[in-house]
């Protein structure tokens, strides 16, 4: 227990007990309080030199056309409750308490890796043209919404990359560690429990500072997208990873191949020719440094970012024939 808890403080993520402490307070908050203020708060919009900016955002989370149609047996805002997937709801409760509790939405809480039937609002979809039913919203950001400080510079780092996760039922993952597990270049672990595949893969987890003794941190898809790529662009390492097929709030399916990480193949071929080019290239890898660094920073406005979610679900409500006055 005692290791248990040294690692969480030491490890870099999120403390989940003050994400508790701080959600269940809002619980204790009155709704009329923040439905007095959700025209205002939308109407902020018009006057912000960012207007364009956050537009943008919102259409791309927000695809949906008008006329967009629900299921009548859609749930109202009214019957969201504390499921299983406790994160879910008290992130998405943050921004629905804004709104009527007669209006009706689709909720699909976890990793969806599909398009849902209906306009949904979800984690995680397909990247693509053919996603508006996937309608984004910041959720389970304890886990993945991680920036860090790190103050080692790229030439210190060690020329090597790493990866730990979960390797159980992950197929993307297992055929990776099977082309390069035990590789010179590579430091490799599976943190998986009760799995069949190799013991000598089984290790222990590292921490977000162990990780980033490396100049290079893989990035791979799981059941989504991959969850450490938040924190690796905030960093001084870089991304490895093929090209995302899933997005989120983070906007994955907007990334730059070799602009905001290193992109190899699909069947992971070029791994290390990649990442030897870097490793004589260290201009352009302390670019792609740079631009991931840039790219981050737009996250990081706690003000803007709640204006974006509520926009979000505003027009999800405005698009499904939902209407505050009405």
């Amino acid at each position: 227990m005692r290791d248990k808890l040294i690692y969480k403080l030491r490890s870099g993520k999120n403390m989940k007990f003050v994400y508790y402490s701080v959600n269940a307070l809002r619980q204790m908050m009155p709704k009329w309080l923040f439905r007095l203020r959700l025209r205002r708060r939308l109407a902020s919009l018009s006057g912000r030199k960012d207007r364009e900016y956050i537009e943008r955002r919102v259409d791309y989370y927000n695809k949906l056309k008008p006329g967009a149609a629900l299921q009548t047996s859609a749930p109202t805002l009214g019957e969201h409750r504390i499921t299983g997937q406790k994160v879910y709801y008290y992130d998405s409760y943050q921004y629905t308490r804004w709104f009527p509790d007669r209006f009706r939405w689709s909720f699909l809480p976890g990793d969806i890796n599909f398009v849902p039937d209906c306009p949904s609002v979800v984690k995680s979809r397909p990247i693509g043209p053919d996603n508006a039913n996937g309608v984004l919203l910041k959720l389970n950001k304890v886990r993945h919404f991680i920036f860090v400080n790190d103050p080692v510079p790229f030439e210190r780092k060690k020329d090597m990359v790493i990866f730990r996760g979960k390797v159980k039922g992950k197929p993307l993952r297992r055929r990776f560690m099977e082309m390069y597990f035990g590789h010179p270049l590579c430091d490799l672990g599976d943190v998986s429990r009760n799995t069949t595949d190799p013991a000598e893969w089984r290790t222990e987890k590292k921490t977000i500072r162990e990780h980033l003794e490396y100049k290079f941190v893989m990035a791979l898809e799981g059941n989504d997208v991959a969850s450490n790529l938040k924190w690796v662009m905030s960093s001084n390492s870089i991304a490895v990873m093929p090209k995302p097929t899933c997005e989120t709030w983070f906007m994955e399916g907007t990334l730059i191949p070799d602009y905001h990480y290193i992109e190899i193949k699909p069947d992971f071929s070029d791994l290390e020719e990649r990442l030897r080019y870097y490793m004589a290239h260290v201009d352009e890898a302390l670019a792609i440094i740079r631009h991931a660094n840039e790219y981050v920073e737009q996250f990081k406005n706690k003000e803007r970012e709640d204006l974006i979610s509520l926009l979000v679900l505003d027009k999800y409500f405005r698009m499904t024939g939902q209407e505050r006055g009405r």
